[in-house]
């Protein structure tokens, strides 16, 4: 339930039953005149609703857009609804002030949702997957994946509130030339362990990192030297077999501890062992779709706006990482039944878009209005003003693990989610771990274990929160500017999943816990009288309830004590 949309719905209602009633009495001519629109001012001094209809109607109805808003006043019926006031403002504004009505309802709501509050009604609710990190087992995940896989759980979980059926899903790349070269990278090192490093040259190509060492001094602990009496494919196999089934293990590890908790997690190597590749580039060709030249097979992709065709199936026979790609947004929406993909990209991939969409086009499976890209930019790690790109604890490029040993992992998700997909970011390593108002995730925090530790002093003291109160006492400034804040959070989830970003919560996040402090330091509660202590009580319950809501969408913990 959103008390927002209720109230504008009411006020646009009482407006056009205003305008019908003006025209019947004659002081109003029938018009052909738009629909009405209710917003909220950004100042709200003049009215909690506002509504420009007069001086929309001006040009359809002959009148001046003032005389339209008195005939309109003159006519209008707030009773049942939540105003209690009607104004006109400048060249014809009609003002609307809320009634106390609104206000201890928007309080009870909460109270009667409790952790539920702020999920909402999806007017056209989607079976929606989406994919995200889907990192390359052949090593550790980066910053970017540290990036995307919060992006990527807080849009899922927003979905989820808006009153979507959401599946996350991790998409393993374990087929392919990555996982060739990643065979040969671990085979060069497992060499040169045993035999020294001129037994072989290390290829430039080939992965540097230390994680593929350590995979190698696996692989000597477990064979010793026998993999080297082994031709080299069969050697490559048992170095696959062993070092993916690593590698995810790990993955799933760190992105567990990372509060990220997939639904599914889908193998490539699954859609070419079933040919289900094969298929898929088989229907393009039917659909006169791709051309052969040079022994390969492409993809007409210019003749879907994109700059240059592509290759599907290579001379040698083995299929593209981009045929394959196809072929599993081809298993989501056609074998799954999922009516949206949002897929959470780097924006180095910005030019795979429109080849991707073009594709399943040619399908006939609308992708271009049914898979979306979050294309998210990069982020810069700093500490001490300085870019940081090394571990301290390793000395080697930061990983999402070194991350999590150095910073808390509320704060990396807080901190992660805390600008759009689209910005690029500073994630300032100083301020997460900082114990003041001056870290936005302290902050929130705080708010919250201040009002557990106010209503456990208040229990302590033999003062309960009512199991009702009378709302309507509430009346002061600053009570009514954190109901209105409590009531935003409805709204706030039904933008964040329709613009596609959860970095909005962070946002309200604080702006709410702003307010509950200026609530705090203005508002007495065991000094007032026994019907205001009561209902205050219940608004910092609401307000606690509110904040507890809110931190768990973005993943974070919302203590007690602090």
């Amino acid at each position: 339930m959103n008390l927002i949309e209720q109230a504008k719905k009411q006020a646009a209602e009482a407006v056009l039953g205003a305008y019908h009633a003006a025209v019947a009495a004659g002081e109003l001519p029938e018009g052909d005149v738009p629909a009405v629109a209710v917003e909220i001012p950004k100042d709200t001094k003049n009215g909690d609703y506002a509504s420009s209809f007069a001086m929309q109607c001006a040009r359809a109805l002959h009148m001046a857009p003032r005389k339209i808003a008195e005939a309109l006043v003159a006519h209008i019926a707030l009773d049942g609804t939540y105003f209690e006031e009607i104004s006109i403002a400048g060249p014809g504004f009609l003002n609307f002030r809320l009634g106390k009505k609104w206000y201890a309802d928007a309080v009870q709501l909460v109270s009667d949702m409790g952790a539920d509050y702020g999920r909402i009604k999806a007017e056209h609710p989607e079976k929606i997957m989406v994919e995200f990190v889907s990192a390359n087992p052949t090593g550790p995940m980066h910053m970017g994946n540290a990036r995307g896989g919060v992006l990527g759980d807080c849009l899922s979980e927003v979905l989820d509130w808006a009153g979507h059926d959401v599946t996350r899903e991790f998409y393993i790349n374990d087929a392919g030339n990555q996982v060739d070269k990643f065979a040969h990278s671990v085979e060069g090192r497992y060499i040169q362990q045993l035999k020294g490093e001129d037994a072989i040259v290390f290829d430039e190509s080939w992965y540097q990192g230390a994680d593929i060492r350590e995979l190698a001094a696996d692989l000597v602990k477990i064979h010793g030297d026998k993999l080297l009496d082994m031709d080299g494919e069969e050697r490559r196999k048992i170095i696959v077999e062993y070092g993916l089934p690593t590698n995810i293990a790990r993955m799933q590890r760190d992105l567990e501890r990372y509060k990220i908790h997939y639904d599914v997690w889908f193998r490539e190597s699954g859609l070419h062992d079933s040919g289900f590749v094969k298929e898929t580039v088989d229907m393009l060709t039917a659909k006169g779709a791709t051309y052969e030249k040079e022994g390969a097979l492409w993809l007409r992709s210019t003749d879907f706006g994109c700059d240059k065709d592509d290759v599907l199936r290579r001379a040698n026979g083995f299929y593209t990482y981009f045929a394959a790609d196809i072929a599993y947004h081809r298993n989501k929406f056609e074998v799954r039944g999922f009516d949206r993909v949002i897929n959470i990209w780097g924006a180095d991939h910005h030019g795979h878009v429109l080849r991707l969409k073009s594709a399943l086009d040619a399908l006939g499976l609308d992708g271009s209005n049914r898979l979306e890209i979050v294309l998210m930019q990069l982020v810069r790690m700093m500490q001490g003003g300085e870019v940081v790109r090394m571990s301290k604890r390793t000395g080697k490029s930061l990983t999402l693990s070194d991350l999590l040993d150095e910073i808390p992992v509320d704060a990396a998700r807080y901190f992660f989610n805390s600008r759009a997909a689209e910005t690029q970011m500073e994630f300032d390593l100083d301020l997460a771990v900082k114990q003041d108002s001056e870290n936005p995730l302290y902050y929130c925090q705080y708010a919250h274990a201040r009002i557990c530790s106010l209503l456990r002093k208040m229990e302590e003291e033999g003062i309960r929160v009512p199991e009702s109160a009378d709302l309507t006492v509430l009346g002061e400034a600053e009570e009514l500017a954190l109901v209105k804040q409590i009531s935003l959070l409805p709204e706030e989830i039904s933008m964040a999943a329709a613009e596609r970003d959860p970095s909005r919560l962070n946002k309200y996040a604080v702006a709410l816990c702003a307010q509950f402090h200026r609530f705090y330091n203005a508002c007495r509660i065991k000094e007032a009288e026994d019907a205001v202590r009561d209902a205050r009580l219940v608004l910092c319950c609401a307000a606690r309830q509110t904040i507890y809501n809110v931190l768990t969408i973005i993943g974070v913990e919302a203590p007690e004590h602090m």
